[in-house]
């Protein structure tokens, strides 16, 4: 069976990404939740089911082999399950999907750094940095395109929920966590993922961690 390392579901973005994948593959899969940051951590990142990524998660065990990154991750499961659970089957749809979800797996620095990952939260707004700004105003503009271009026929960037979808679902926590304003017109994209099975699995099991990441929280929740 598969085996699949993550982090701590409130905190860890990329794990969340990482299993979510391994829910759309329809595979059966271990899960493993470790700690992220505490005193052990130092010591448990060296241990051999996580150090070939090099101490991060998520990583994913496909019997003895270790795959580590959600896109790498992603990648695998989609060859695993049949290549036909996570992209378009039209090029275009596909060539558009793959490149928004290399966008988000390099860029976005700005929002990702201003506003950690945290599901257990919801701040009020405040300023937005003019950089985090221009984050949120791509990632409206790529959303509307995708929707607008190959959308029809489903609440999703390209109609089904797929890879594109799982890449930027942590972000979508992001906007609702930091109230962060956004057009109307990507609001019902935004409520679908939020609505999403899978996500309402996983807030869940967040919502029930009793781990709290002081460099995570903020003050004025």
């Amino acid at each position: 069976m598969l085996k699949l390392i993550i982090g701590n579901k409130a905190y860890s973005s990329w794990s969340q990404r990482g299993w979510l994948a391994a829910k759309q593959s329809g595979l059966p899969f271990e899960e493993v939740v470790v700690p992220l940051y505490d005193d052990a951590w130092p010591e448990r990142r060296e241990q051999p089911d996580i150090r070939p990524s090099g101490g991060k998660v998520p990583i994913l065990w496909d019997g003895a082999t270790p795959i580590w990154d959600s896109l790498a991750i992603i990648l695998h499961l989609d060859a695993l399950s049949g290549g036909t659970k996570f992209w378009p089957a039209d090029p275009a749809a596909r060539a558009m999907a793959l490149s928004l979800a290399a966008e988000m797996h390099s860029g976005f620095m700005p929002l990702r750094r201003n506003h950690p990952f945290n599901l257990r939260r919801v701040y009020p707004a405040t300023p937005l940095d003019p950089e985090v700004a221009a984050d949120v105003a791509r990632l409206a503009d790529v959303w509307h395109q995708a929707r607008h271009q190959h959308g029809q026929g489903g609440d999703f960037l390209f109609g089904a929920f797929g890879a594109a979808d799982i890449m930027f679902a942590p972000v979508v926590t992001r906007l609702k966590t930091y109230s962060i304003p956004v057009p109307d017109e990507v609001r019902p994209y935004m409520e679908a993922i939020l609505a999403h099975p899978f996500m309402q699995e996983w807030d869940t099991a967040a919502q029930g961690e009793s781990w709290i990441i002081p460099r995570f929280e903020r003050d004025d929740a």
